[in-house]
């Protein structure tokens, strides 16, 4: 990208990662952890440093469980929702695998940008992936960089007069792979002219067990890219399934594609990202060049032991939007 960015970010994959990647001993004066704090201010300082976005957005997970995609597939996401814990009640929803130290510090994670003046923004009833899907199909005057660890973003490349970009974060921001439709067309073996629809289609095929979404018994990721190869939209190869005469399809594979009819008539919404929300954002999604409170900021700094990474912060979203 020669223009600066529209970046859009996947705010609890990077808080998540932040946490596991920070070591929990980095406390507050109080001795509360602040690893999920300090590691994603600091992750979004280098981001700023190295990309320079012109305009920021960090999106966030209203709802991690979308009703209308549970309505879809009860399985979604079926496996982290927890009743209890130990011999406490968890109010129902609540993700099994958000740790007890991480919960506390979100808010401060919130304040923080906050004070920032780091726009935020969320739909009700959607995941932070459909306020980036959405973002980036209608902020169409500037270039987008989606800064993600969840590979179900890679479906919103594209190229064009104002392309998208994803910076997959899976493996850590020290492993992030910049990823357009070239690069995802020859990671995922799906046609580069519609790279990310067809990623999305392949995704509804093989499946995904950290997601609850089950694929197609006996359809691994190879056969479900050469199946997308071969057809131009996910509804023409819907129609082919049930066409005996439609020889794009061996019999062996639609045999294992007609035994799954249910689910592939359901998955699509359930994998594909929003893209016409109604976001809600707090304010501006310029890049701020100093605090929108600076008081507020240095008091979160001096109560949660973050002087450094909010100085960090300040340094890098004043030499980016200045330069």
């Amino acid at each position: 990208m020669t223009d600066r960015p529209l970046m859009l970010l996947d705010s609890a994959s990077m808080y998540f990662r932040a946490y596991f990647g920070v070591p929990e001993s980095i406390t507050a004066p109080d001795g509360s952890p602040v690893n999920a704090v300090r590691g994603f201010t600091d992750m979004i300082s280098r981001l700023v440093t190295e990309h320079r976005p012109s305009r920021l957005v960090a999106c966030l997970d209203l709802d991690w469980r979308p009703a209308f995609r549970v309505a879809a597939l009860p399985s979604y996401k079926a496996h982290r929702v927890v009743t209890a814990r130990a011999a406490d009640e968890v109010p129902a929803g609540v993700p099994e695998e958000v740790p007890d130290t991480l919960g506390p510090q979100v808010p401060v994670i919130m304040e923080v940008l906050a004070a920032a003046g780091i726009c935020t923004g969320g739909v009700a009833g959607c995941e932070a992936d459909d306020v980036i899907g959405t973002l980036a199909h209608t902020e169409a005057s500037d270039p987008v960089l989606a800064v993600s660890g969840d590979r179900d973003l890679m479906q919103i490349v594209r190229d064009g007069p104002a392309p998208v970009r994803l910076l997959y974060i899976g493996r850590g921001l020290n492993k992030a792979e910049y990823l357009g439709p070239a690069e995802v067309a020859a990671k995922y073996a799906v046609p580069l002219d519609r790279a990310g629809a067809a990623y999305a289609e392949m995704a509804m095929l093989r499946g995904d067990p950290s997601d609850g979404l089950p694929g197609v018994p006996g359809v691994g990721a190879k056969t479900a890219a050469t199946l997308v190869g071969r057809f131009g939209s996910w509804a023409e190869l819907l129609t082919a399934v049930g066409d005996p005469s439609d020889t794009r399809i061996a019999a062996t594979v639609r045999s294992k594609l007609s035994g799954a009819t249910d689910y592939l008539s359901v998955v699509e919404p359930v994998v594909r990202v929003v893209t016409d929300a109604t976001v809600d954002l707090s304010g501006d999604t310029t890049l701020p060049t100093t605090p929108a409170d600076p008081d507020r900021l240095a008091e979160l700094a001096e109560r949660w032991g973050l002087e450094s990474s909010v100085q960090r912060l300040c340094t890098a979203l004043t030499k980016a939007a200045t330069a």
